[in-house]
């Protein structure tokens, strides 16, 4: 057995035909990638903008890479690093610029086939989720949503977040207490 054959079907295609193998990362790691990017903004909006400048960069990225760094690649980490350098490059922008005046923009567009209690019952639990992780410092919002809603393993947090495995743990933990003491508070 060749050694290409032993990748994981993502790389495999990246290996094959980097046009095609980007869309199956993208179908591999779209809704991920998105809903990742939801609860690290708390906007609908904000987390397509993220979305889709963070499969830009990779794509960006894929183009300038050999065979052997391709092969090498661990696309769901590879990928939420990306997300994670977008999303802080985001919050340092929106640090030195005043906030916007929220007035005038649309409200976010609701599934038109989604059956309306469920819309609500989903929009109330997630506008909720989203406020409550906003409310929590960068570092443990990042771990949390990492830990929870990617399911990655601490090991790969670190990586992402270039931090010790410990701390990871850590902020994951202070999170959820914060968020349990903020969502027993309502």
């Amino acid at each position: 057995m060749r050694e290409i054959d032993c990748l994981d079907p993502v790389r495999k295609a990246l290996l094959d035909d980097l046009d095609e193998g980007f869309a199956e990362l993208y179908a591999a790691y779209g809704n991920l990638a998105f809903s990742t990017a939801l609860r690290l903004s708390g906007r609908w909006a904000d987390a397509e903008d993220l979305t889709a400048e963070a499969f830009l960069r990779a794509y960006r990225a894929l183009a300038g890479y050999d065979r052997d760094r391709i092969a090498e690649l661990q696309p769901r980490a590879w990928l939420m690093t990306i997300l994670m350098n977008v999303w802080r490059n985001c919050v340092r922008t929106r640090s030195r610029k005043p906030p916007p005046d929220l007035r005038d923009e649309p409200v976010d567009a609701v599934d038109p086939g989604e059956d309306v209690e469920e819309a609500a019952v989903r929009r109330e639990t997630g506008d909720e989720l989203a406020e409550l992780l906003s409310l929590l410092p960068e570092e443990q919002r990042a771990a949390v949503v990492l830990r929870h809603v990617v399911d990655l393993p601490v090991s790969e947090i670190a990586l992402m977040l270039k931090i010790p495995q410990g701390t990871v743990k850590s902020h994951v933990s202070r999170g959820l207490r914060r968020l349990r003491a903020l969502g027993g508070a309502r």
